[in-house]
């Protein structure tokens, strides 16, 4: 490990820090606060961008806008995945969800800032990479939904697109920041990443995969998407003590 590089719980400190400091656009009147209210979780995503940047040498604090626009483009898809129109549900991390909160129409609106507010985040830098990585993968997650929607048979289609998508995005932003042209092996483990917690999260809700493959079926699956999470990571000539730290968390996380 490099001398200055974080521990993990470090960069999930400054990622709240960051995320309390966090001031949306004043024009935004009173959507501020449910998209305050929308924010928040594991944060796994703006840690994965931070540790990253971290392991290529990147300043955190340079990292720190480009970690909270991702968060924040989950977070518009949460709110927007919530709504009645689409899996209609009621709560989230243990409280109402934006829509049953404060109403239907502030949290179709309330998501749509969050995603314009994110780009704003995204232009604070003077290279285009950030906002194209987020671009990018906001694309890859509507149409990964959309197909979801449409009941595509292969579910590991779907999740390469609707959740690897937004894992393959922090890491993509690090790699812009650190200006690395070889990213082949950094894309493949944040791919492999996101669609590791997909099933860890399809096992421990009893759907999704687990529904398919039963649940020894889907731990095997986990299992097997880990293994390759570590293979990659041994192919990084980078520190990956924390990387590795946070894709434990999330191969054995029980919530």
């Amino acid at each position: 490990m490099h001398p200055l590089m974080k521990q993990i719980e470090e960069l999930r400190a400054l990622v709240g820090v960051a995320l309390d400091d966090y001031e949306p656009a004043q024009e935004l009147g009173t959507l501020r606060a449910p998209l305050r209210y929308a924010v928040g979780g594991k944060l796994l995503r703006p840690l994965l961008c931070l540790a990253s940047s971290d392991a290529l040498g990147v300043d955190v604090a340079e990292a720190l806008n480009a970690a909270l626009a991702v968060e924040l483009v989950h977070s518009f898809s949460l709110v927007h995945d919530d709504l009645p129109a689409l899996d209609d549900d009621t709560e989230r991390r243990g409280k109402p969800t934006v829509h049953a909160e404060f109403g239907e129409r502030t949290a179709i609106l309330t998501g749509d800032a969050l995603l314009a507010e994110a780009f704003r985040l995204a232009a604070t830098y003077d290279t285009p990479a950030i906002a194209r990585e987020l671009a990018t993968a906001t694309v890859r997650m509507i149409g990964g939904q959309q197909l979801d929607f449409e009941g595509l048979p292969d579910r590991a289609a779907v999740h390469a697109l609707k959740t690897a998508a937004m894992f393959e995005a922090p890491v993509g932003c690090a790699l812009a920041l650190a200006d690395v042209d070889e990213q082949d092996a950094w894309r493949a483990f944040a791919r492999e990443l996101g669609l590791l917690f997909q099933v860890v999260d399809d096992v421990l809700d009893g759907d999704g995969f687990a529904a398919e493959l039963g649940e020894e079926g889907a731990r095997r699956l986990a299992d097997g998407h880990a293994a390759r999470v570590d293979a990659l990571l041994a192919e990084l000539d980078v520190d990956t003590t924390v990387l590795r730290e946070l894709a434990d968390t999330i191969a054995t996380r029980t919530a």
